[in-house]
């Protein structure tokens, strides 16, 4: 350590050659000439030393302060998880925290949040009315059979839940509303148009988004005789405009998506007179990120989001209280069905699944769906999944169905019999281990006697159950569309999900080598 005093001068001043007789000395004193040695080292001068002891002291100083505990150096840091997901508790502007060693007085500042829009932000097009607006407008128009337009009221969640008193807790039946399948679509334009990471600088956007009902404009000539050009125009139409804008041909569509509130085979048709539309197989749709409530497993550009439910919380709290109310619900039955067979369909599982329950002896619960004795405005379904650790869940009139999600929600358990119908779809939105959350159970083996439904489930134990329950419930976030049009505070729902993903893709898209899948 370096001395904190000057030492005395020598006595007699050093000339500029030594002699031989001083080396000589000076080798004979060695061990008693540190004196000597430093008058060498260090000159006699008072501001040199005054010089080194300040830059020792800052020396000391900085070691004394790295020295510091890191929870004393990092104690305003947020984690990553914090601003996601719990309140910031101390928002104050800086903490002093104080060394008693060495009296100095260290400041530590808050970091500013994580940017919420780092994977970039969303332009929204202000599309032609006719391509949205005029469609609600039109909503009597869009079926063939009925209106509309309460279905697609109140932001695409439908009219307000009546009926439900007493099934659920008082306090959270205004979160729920007889919302309809295909209403994805009004549900993603007034998120997307409250999104924190919107902007309308179209420089500053990673991705575009074409605010197109596709579900809504095909649904009323899916019937009735209507030709192959009636289905199509809308989208030809769309696509004309779309090709017109200079964002668009930037990238030919590659940072563009949409929102198609209907199955992927609905806008699949290859030949005139097979079903559907041909949207997606028309010139400019082949790059467009396309949202579905059902994909092509084989199609990068399909992404399958969750079918719209009732349950549309609130608030955090919101949240936290259904799952709570699901995870303690006292349930009747092992398992339930809810369906209608398909007495036209030869050898319909449906039906199969239905004579299975009724033939349980009291361990499922059936609920009929045949005719409207389902639909939206009763509370037959909801309370026939809230009394049962199962739910069976055959494929729908295409491979998905929507009771999945009513099913998930209610804290049921889900029973698949096919692969597709959610195991090689909602990848984003489900458990990655299927054997977590749900039960297989290979149709083959029910057709054939070879497996009883009632068998399989029976051998679960109570503890396997509520493991499998609760994992259903911990999901039940990413499976719901908030009520809020600027989300959830702290929790992640259905489309924040869908974005996040839709816009990290797009990024990635953007990165040299990148190959699509």
């Amino acid at each position: 350590m370096l001395p904190i005093h000057s030492p005395k001068p020598p006595s007699s001043t050093t000339k500029a050659t030594t002699t031989p007789e001083l080396n000589s000395i000076e080798r004979k004193n060695s061990s008693s000439s540190f004196r000597s040695q430093n008058s060498f080292v260090f000159p006699n001068s008072n501001r040199l030393w005054l010089l080194l002891v300040i830059v020792s002291l800052q020396i000391i100083i900085l070691l004394m302060a790295r020295g510091l505990p890191l929870s004393h150096r990092r104690t305003h840091f947020p984690s990553p998880l914090s601003y996601d997901h719990k309140p910031v508790q101390n928002p104050a502007n800086f903490s002093t925290h104080r060394s008693k060693s060495a009296n100095i007085s260290i400041f530590s500042t808050v970091s500013s949040p994580p940017d919420r829009c780092s994977s970039g932000r969303i332009f929204v097009y202000d599309l032609p009315a006719v391509f949205n607006k005029e469609l609600l407008d039109n909503c009597a128009d869009l079926d063939p059979w009925h209106s509309r337009c309460e279905a697609l009221s109140n932001s695409g969640f439908g009219r307000e839940a009546a009926g439900l008193s007493g099934v659920i807790p008082e306090g959270l039946v205004p979160a729920w509303y007889w919302t309809d399948q295909f209403a994805m679509e009004v549900i993603y334009h007034n998120r997307v148009l409250s999104h924190e990471c919107r902007t309308t600088e179209p420089d500053s956007a990673m991705a575009f988004y074409i605010p197109f009902y596709a579900g809504l404009a095909v649904g009323k000539y899916l019937w009735l005789g209507y030709s192959s050009k009636d289905r199509d125009r809308y989208c030809e139409m769309m696509l004309e405009w779309i090709k017109d804008q200079p964002y668009w041909n930037r990238s030919d569509g590659w940072d563009h998506f949409m929102t198609m509130g209907r199955i992927t085979w609905d806008f699949r048709r290859s030949k005139n007179e097979d079903w559907g539309s041909s949207c997606i197989y028309m010139p400019g749709m082949r790059n467009i990120t396309r949202l579905l409530i059902e994909r092509n497993p084989w199609d990068y550009f399909d992404v399958v989001v969750p079918y719209p439910t009732g349950f549309h919380p609130r608030s955090d709290s919101d949240i936290v209280h259904w799952q709570n109310f699901v995870r303690n619900r006292r349930r009747k039955t092992l398992f339930c069905f809810v369906g209608a067979p398909r007495a036209a369909i030869k050898n319909d599982f449906r039906g199969l699944l239905l004579n299975h329950c009724n033939n349980a002896s009291g361990s499922c619960k059936a609920a009929d769906c045949t005719g409207s004795r389902c639909s939206n405005g009763t509370s037959v379904i909801l309370q026939t999944f809230l009394d049962s650790d199962f739910c069976l869940q055959p494929r729908g009139d295409s491979f998905t169905r929507r009771s999945v999600f009513d099913c998930m929600i209610a804290g049921s358990i889900p029973v698949f019999f096919w692969h597709r119908t959610a195991y090689l779809q909602y990848q984003w939105f489900l458990p990655n281990d299927p054997k977590s959350y749900s039960v297989f159970i290979h149709r083959d083996l029910v057709k054939n006697g070879t497996s009883s439904i009632k068998t399989v489930l029976q051998s679960y134990s109570k503890q396997e159950i509520n493991q499998m329950r609760e994992k259903v419930i911990q999901y039940i976030p990413k499976l719901v569309y908030a009520k809020p049009e600027k989300g959830l505070n702290n929790t992640k729902d259905a489309f924040d999900i869908a974005i996040d993903g839709v816009l990290k893709r797009i990024k990635e898209q953007e990165q040299p080598g990148f190959k699509w899948k």
